[in-house]
């Protein structure tokens, strides 16, 4: 299982996603296209997040089944300021988080995970981050660089972890993951790696502890490029086969559904 973070300190890096998804959002304008989410605008970008924190935050506090997704996007759209729409949906998120026993009992759906509530905190933090590197492609006009986002590299690398341990693992190996392979994924100036086995039944990573196990293609960066180029937001992390990135973009896709 993967080593909990302080729980203080992902409740701030989620305040602190929000505050630069907002921030980008303004300045770019609720208009303007979003590279990193082609067919998206900033405004459906908006929308989006405030409608996975309003459900994240109902199953965390366990008030009830969360609302269909439909009727909180009808809210967005007819709510009279957006981003303070967004506010409201980041405020009840962050309420609950603060409220939910250490021992919460609930569900999580991704394996090798920390407990719920820490877990779905993790989710959360994730989640909204990486929405938020998209708000700043949305104001640069392409994705953004490493070395722009505001992110530690602990918590990138807890990003990766996330992805590369949880996400990848749950894929249908057939169709959702790329072709038979190791991959070595290295992060520079974390001290951390990841040996990923891609096979027909499907993936298997593990923590590199130690001297790093031979690998089909090696993947390095620092642990903010690997955060964008996992979770598809750019390729600034190098692989030595760098078809792998066509692969990657092509099946290893997370949606909201």
């Amino acid at each position: 299982m993967v080593e909990v973070r302080d729980f203080r300190e992902m409740g701030e890096a989620l305040g602190d996603a929000c505050a630069v998804l907002r921030s980008n959002a303004v300045v770019a304008g609720l208009d303007a296209e979003v590279p990193t989410c082609p067919g998206w605008t900033v405004r459906d970008l908006v929308a989006h997040q405030g409608l996975v924190h309003r459900w994240a935050a109902a199953y965390i506090a366990r008030t009830g089944r969360p609302a269909p997704d439909a009727i909180v996007l009808a809210e967005a759209d007819a709510a009279p300021d957006l981003l303070d729409w967004f506010d409201e949906g980041m405020v009840t998120l962050l309420n609950a988080v603060a409220a939910a026993p250490a021992d919460l009992d609930v569900k999580f759906f991704l394996p090798d995970a920390p407990p719920p509530r820490d877990a779905w905190l993790r989710r959360q933090v994730h989640e909204t981050s990486i929405h938020a590197a998209d708000a700043m492609a949305a104001r640069l006009g392409r994705p953004p660089r490493g070395d722009e986002l505001w992110v530690s590299p602990g918590l990138a690398a807890d990003g990766v972890d996330e992805l590369l341990t949880g996400f990848l693992v749950k894929r249908r190996p057939e169709t959702d993951l790329p072709g038979p392979r190791s991959v070595l994924f290295t992060a520079t100036d974390a001290h951390r790696a990841w040996w990923v086995n891609l096979t027909h039944d499907g993936a298997l990573t593990t923590r590199v502890d130690g001297e790093a196990p031979e690998a089909d293609v090696t993947v390095s960066g620092t642990a903010r490029e690997l955060y964008l180029t996992v979770w598809n937001r750019g390729r600034a992390a190098t692989a030595s086969d760098p078809g792998l990135w066509d692969e990657w973009a092509e099946r290893v896709k997370v949606t909201w559904s």
